[in-house]
């Protein structure tokens, strides 16, 4: 259980229980709880949207080149600046490791299943992987959840942390909703190693595969899903906070799966590659019939 979760199950005015007490029984320090982070100031902000953006287009980049790109843009800022809100964003260049999260030394690694793998149909394959979402007053961490062979977006969330918690939540909406793929594919970031992520697949009967170290063309489809919904809605839009981004995010997933054509899929959209195609869902699980529309953060 996360922090956050601990924090929220503790009582200011409780009868019985002192606020230490309460925090003793959670695991957290009193100090945790009372702690409020502050965020980062404006021109740190515009900062990492510029990071954000050259990234996009040059993944290879480093702290010390994205500081010369943002000097040359006329920002003063050195490589240390840099090299702390690339790594709050969770990016690093693709020939050091995986750009959005870092492994967990204790968390096992799973060999990647897909090389030289044909994958033609719907849930036979899904992959998942995390994105920095900028915004006015802040940023959020984006995680969603794709059919590979029709890059339709099963399920996705919103957080402002990168725990574990929101990834869970939006693998269990996705098996809820369309069952069970054969393979599941992520980077080796920590959210996607930890037990209670890789246990519900694995109880699922699903088998796990994982990028190499570095590769981030081993889940290029969802990659191009980020530069997609980064160009196409976030940067347009510059969203004032999280309830706006979340319905425009609402939107526009909804035109993706829905009315968005993809050459990759002989004019299809995501919807109808993957309604023409899907198998029926695994018993127990109920078909899905929410509307498209109604798919939430």
């Amino acid at each position: 259980m996360s922090v956050e979760r601990r924090r929220q199950m503790i009582e200011l005015d409780h009868p019985v229980l002192s606020i230490a007490r309460q925090c003793a029984l959670v695991s957290i320090s009193r100090s945790s709880f009372y702690y409020s982070p502050t965020g980062e100031n404006p021109l740190n902000l515009m900062l990492m949207r510029l990071i954000d953006e050259a990234f996009l287009e040059c993944p290879f980049y480093g702290s010390r080149q994205m500081a010369r790109h943002l000097r040359r843009h006329g920002y003063v800022v050195g490589r240390k600046r840099v090299s702390r809100l690339m790594a709050k964003m969770g990016l690093s260049p693709i020939y050091q490791k995986p750009r959005t999260s870092a492994p967990h030394p204790q968390h096992p690694i799973y060999k990647y299943l897909l090389r030289g793998f044909a994958i033609t149909r719907p849930n036979q394959v899904w992959c998942a992987d995390i994105t920095y979402i900028p915004m006015r007053r802040g940023f959020l961490y984006l995680v969603a959840i794709m059919d590979w062979a029709t890059r339709k977006v099963l399920s996705w969330r919103l957080s402002n942390t990168m725990e574990a918690d929101f990834c869970i939540e939006a693998l269990e909406e996705a098996l809820a909703r369309f069952g069970t793929p054969e393979i599941f594919n992520t980077d080796q970031g920590s959210q996607f190693t930890s037990p209670r992520f890789t246990d519900i697949l694995k109880d699922s009967g699903v088998r796990i595969s994982m990028d190499g170290r570095g590769r981030w063309m081993d889940n290029v489809f969802i990659e191009r899903l980020w530069r997609s919904i980064k160009y196409e809605c976030v940067y347009l839009h510059a969203f004032e906070n999280g309830s706006e981004l979340r319905a425009g995010l609402e939107r526009w997933i909804s035109y993706y799966n829905t009315r968005r054509p993809h050459s990759g899929l002989n004019g299809q959209t995501p919807d109808e590659a993957y309604h023409r195609a899907a198998p029926a869902p695994s018993p127990g699980r109920a078909p899905e019939t929410v509307p498209a529309t109604a798919l939430a953060a």
